[in-house]
């Protein structure tokens, strides 16, 4: 064997080991297996078992393995994205009881039912992923971790393909919806409630809308006065790294929020109980269900009221089409730091953007 091809084969298993750590690095040592049936009453099923392939105990948010929670899956029919019909949340940042703990060698299985929050109504050749991602999916960032240029972590399975003929949707884009389907409500100005919103909470909420539309109209008066080459730190801090194609996303995601707060016709649902913000259904604009921790908030300032209205209208496709890559203010930071492409698609960099505090005008 030559010096050359030693020095090749060297630098081959490099690369190899390289790719591999990789690998190892996004998936942290779990192995994911995904299954998907179609059943005989028509119904789509994935069976997903994640596994600790490593040495340690493993950490996985457990929001990413709940479909009521989070959209799962990557699904394509004849290479179109399929639409995901579940809920956005609007969270706190996760805490240590938000993870679930998997011991070297233990597994988690899950089956879900795909059809009830994945659109399968037309024929065709649908291929399903198992494809997470998030700033804090295999932990929470603590000590020189906040101050590190932390990555998005992704967690993905084995693609299976299937053809469909075609499910017919019978209502499915209301599952878990609390009050879907119900009265239309009574209005103020435009603005209607469903789930007995009680005189209170409508004054509450038309307060929070007012102030939505204050930050709102801050936010597009700071991107009109502003361009990619003449950003301030009150951008960079959310955004990261300014570029003309991602500062003109970010003007548009707020001129159509803007839009969305002056001229559609918002609609809130008081009957949620959970311990969130609020949700929304992407695709059925505009209609917001508003959760235990928005009524604690207070009006204006980091995680208000009125930023959370303007996370939540960020997400409708008609709007924005923002995603949840990462919660809380820190983790914010750390995204637009390292992943500013991600930045502008997250929901929660929006909000602080608009929230502003503390102010950096």
């Amino acid at each position: 064997m030559t010096t050359l091809s030693r020095i090749l084969i060297t630098i081959s298993l490099v690369i190899g080991l390289t790719l591999s750590a990789f690998a190892n690095a996004s998936n942290r040592a779990l192995d994911v297996d995904l299954n998907v049936t179609h059943l005989d009453n028509g119904n789509v099923q994935a069976e997903l078992t994640i596994t600790n392939s490593g040495k340690g105990v493993q950490k996985i948010l457990s929001w990413y393995t709940d479909l009521e929670e989070e959209n799962l899956f990557a699904i394509t029919r004849d290479g179109q994205a399929v639409d995901f019909m579940g809920p956005h949340f609007k969270r706190h940042a996760p805490t240590d009881k938000d993870f679930i703990m998997l011991k070297s060698g233990q597994s988690l299985s899950k089956t879900f039912e795909l059809s009830g929050l994945y659109d399968f109504s037309q024929a065709g050749n649908y291929d399903v992923t198992y494809q997470v991602k998030s700033f804090d999916l295999f932990g929470r960032a603590t000590g020189k971790d906040k101050q590190a240029k932390r990555q998005v972590e992704q967690l993905k399975s084995n693609t299976v393909s299937l053809w469909s003929e075609g499910i017919a949707q019978k209502g499915s884009s209301n599952k878990g919806k609390p009050g879907g389907g119900g009265s239309t409500g009574d209005c103020i100005d435009g603005t209607c409630f469903t789930g007995r919103c009680d005189n209170s909470q409508k004054n509450d909420i038309m307060t929070a809308l007012s102030a939505a539309d204050q930050i709102t109209n801050d936010s597009v008066s700071y991107l009109n006065s502003h361009n990619a080459s003449n950003t301030s730190a009150r951008y960079q801090t959310w955004f990261g790294a300014a570029t003309s194609p991602r500062y003109n996303t970010v003007s548009a995601n707020f001129n159509a929020i803007n839009d969305a707060i002056d001229n559609q016709p918002l609609t809130f649902d008081c009957s949620c109980k959970k311990t969130y913000f609020a949700y929304v259904y992407p695709n059925q604009p505009y209609k917001v269900y508003l959760c235990r921790a928005f009524w604690s908030a207070n009006v204006l300032g980091t995680d208000s009221r009125a930023g959370t209205i303007v996370h939540e209208l960020s997400h409708f496709t008609a709007v924005a089409g923002t995603d949840d890559i990462v919660y809380g203010q820190s983790g914010a930071k750390s995204l637009a730091n390292s992943n500013p492409d991600q930045a502008i698609e997250n929901a929660d960099s929006h909000e602080y953007f608009a929230e502003n505090t503390p102010n950096q005008n």
